[in-house]
This record gives structure tokens, sequence and C-alpha cells, in this order.
């Protein structure tokens, strides 16, 4: 291979390295100025859209370790990222509703295959912010239970007592 293609492979073998996940993509159609809001919006979650060469892609992904991605044909690029999978899947999943392209084609996500289909379905979860939220209100609904619990028979008996005292109090004015 040429020193100029296996550094460009060797760089593409880094980016996958560096992310947690790899979205493939077909964007042919695409013009230039919706390609650079494409970048933008990816940009500002943290994802990266990449145009490579095929070939050079599974050279990338082979040498990197991933598993296969299938057939690839056409126009392809890659997003990838350092931060919220779902964010980057939201925004492409937006993007193309919005512009009909581009089209997923399949992705890797932690070392594993997924098909379009499940990178769709990745777009459709909730924020990562909204499932740490989520979580942590399941982690801290035993402890709220516990404490309520805790807390009852001294309530009940403060009720107790202020019961008396108010009954105390209307009979003494009677």
């Amino acid at each position: 291979m040429h020193p100029a293609k296996a550094t460009i492979v060797e760089e593409i073998v880094g980016r996958l390295n560096a992310s947690p996940f790899l979205f493939v993509a077909d964007y042919s159609g695409l013009r230039v100025d919706q390609f650079s809001e494409l970048r933008d919006r990816l940009y500002a979650v943290g994802a990266r859209f990449h145009v490579v060469k095929n070939t050079f892609l599974r050279r990338a992904v082979s040498d990197a370790g991933l598993p296969e991605l299938g057939e690839l044909t056409g126009q392809t690029a890659i997003v990838v990222g350092d931060r919220d999978m779902a964010a980057a899947a939201k925004v492409v999943k937006t993007f193309a509703s919005e512009f009909k392209r581009p089209t997923l084609r399949a992705g890797i996500v932690d070392r594993l295959a997924i098909s379009a289909a499940q990178v769709e379905a990745i777009a459709d979860l909730p924020s990562r912010e909204v499932l740490l939220a989520t979580l942590l209100g399941v982690l801290q609904a035993p402890a709220t239970q516990l404490v309520r619990v805790l807390n009852e028979p001294a309530s009940s008996l403060a009720r107790v007592l202020q019961a008396k005292v108010d009954q105390s109090g209307s009979d003494a004015a009677a």
C-alpha cells in the first residue's frame, strides 16, 4: 500500500479506536450547504462526520479489530464521537427526516455490529442526561422510602400528642 494511503487508513483507525461508536451513512445527494449544516449539528453534540473511501474504511475496520460492516458501496461517510452516541444518532435521524439524506447503513457500538434499524432505535432513546436523572430517581427511591418508614413512628406520636393537647385545650376552655 502506498505510504499516503497507509497514513489515511491509520488516521481512520485512530478515529475508530477513540470513539465508542461508529455509524456508516450514504451521503449521496447532499448539497454542500446541507453537508456543512449536518457537520455543525453533529459537532454540537460531540460527534464528527467524515467522508471516507470504502476501501479505506474496510481496511481501517479490519486493522482496528472491529466486526465487518457488510457491503460498502457508493458514497460513504462515518459518524464518530467521544460523547453521547444517542445524541449523534438523533441528529442524523432528524436531519435525514428533514432532507431525506443521509441514509444510515450500519454501525458499530462497543465493538458489536448493528443494523441501520438498530441505529435508529438508539436515536429514539432519551438523552444521556434524562437517563441519568431517571437512574438517580430509581436509586434514591428506596432510601427515601426508608426515611419515611423510619420517620413514621415519631410522626404518629407527634400527631397523637398534638391531638391530646388540642383536646385538653378545648376541655379547659369548656
